[in-house]
């Protein structure tokens, strides 16, 4: 360290009493203090406390109770969310590149933002009503290698599709699963140019009318199952949408946002977007995955550690 005065380098003069290590110019005797790295700059919030309020929402707890928990306000709780997710989306961008996944499925998850779409109304932003979820998971290393929140339309299918194939490493053939969302048919083909061998798995589910009032949030029973071929020659061994969709069920549990029939869900587009981003990260490079004994990042080769929250968003 050099002071500022002088110019000249400064030589050690202790500790301060917060650990950081002291420096004194030997010509004007000025002191000076190293800078101190805080991991959630610039907000000044005590890093155990900002690391457990991370944890607990990552763990599927709701803001208040991480408020209740940590002492910490609400407000601040929603801004670590943020500046944890733009780290995390960051993290994604940065790590999720020149896969060489081999089997991917594909399924969207249902959410909302401040209200359910039949509530919208004419003059309410953009954002409000539905919030879909597009996930794409690798089935060998259970990888999420791309996700894309937004309407259930077009332009959303198309902003997935090309983000997972800047992902995927050029010229690698993989095979890919979705379900039968009619838009993925033309996109697909348009996105991928024959890369994937392509293949639709479309459910047929029962009439909710068979429950009775006890049972009426029970799911329908699945009475057909419809695979269609849409490009390439797909594995029919392989075609299926199970992992993906049992990734809907770890988003619901680990993401309080997702959980229905509660208050619990995001009032802002950014906040949920965050939230999903803070999750699908945490999942690929801390979560140790059951039947692998490994993250699906240590799986897919893209790390060879478990990483911890701090190494996550630092």
């Amino acid at each position: 360290m050099n002071c500022q005065a002088c110019n000249i380098e400064c030589k050690k003069f202790g500790k301060h009493r917060n650990g950081l290590q002291r420096f004194r110019c030997p010509q004007c005797g000025k002191t000076y203090t190293e800078e101190r790295e805080r991991l959630f700059a610039p907000m000044t919030v005590p890093e155990d406390k900002a690391l457990l309020a991370i944890q607990l929402l990552i763990e599927g707890t709701s803001v208040r109770s991480a408020e209740r928990i940590t002492g910490l306000h609400r407000d601040t709780i929603i801004r670590l969310l943020v500046l944890a997710g733009e780290r995390c989306i960051a993290l994604m961008d940065t790590q999720m590149r020149n896969l060489r996944c081999k089997r991917i499925q594909s399924d969207e998850i249902w959410s909302f933002v401040t209200k359910k779409q039949r509530n919208v109304r004419t003059g309410d932003p953009d954002e409000f009503g539905d919030a879909w979820v597009f996930v794409a998971i690798d089935a060998d290393t259970k990888l999420i290698p791309s996700y894309m929140v937004g309407k259930r339309n077009r332009e959303t299918t198309y902003q997935f599709l090309t983000d997972l194939r800047d992902r995927i490493a050029e010229e690698h053939r993989f095979q890919l699963t979705t379900d039968g969302f009619h838009f993925y048919q033309r996109g697909v083909e348009d996105v991928f140019a024959g890369q994937a061998d392509f293949a639709q798995i479309t459910k047929i589910y029962g009439d909710y009318g068979q429950h009775d009032a006890a049972g009426r949030y029970s799911p329908s029973p699945m009475i057909e199952t419809i695979v269609k071929i849409r490009d390439g020659r797909p594995d029919p061994r392989h075609i299926s949408t199970s992992y993906v969709e049992r990734q809907n069920l770890t988003i619901r549990m680990a993401i309080r946002r997702f959980t229905r029939l509660t208050n619990a869900f995001s009032k802002k587009l950014d906040n949920h977007k965050a939230a999903c981003a803070l999750h699908f990260a945490y999942y690929n490079f801390c979560r140790i995955h059951n039947s692998l004994r490994v993250t699906p990042a240590m799986e897919a080769g893209i790390t060879e550690h478990i990483w911890t929250v701090r190494e996550l968003l630092s």
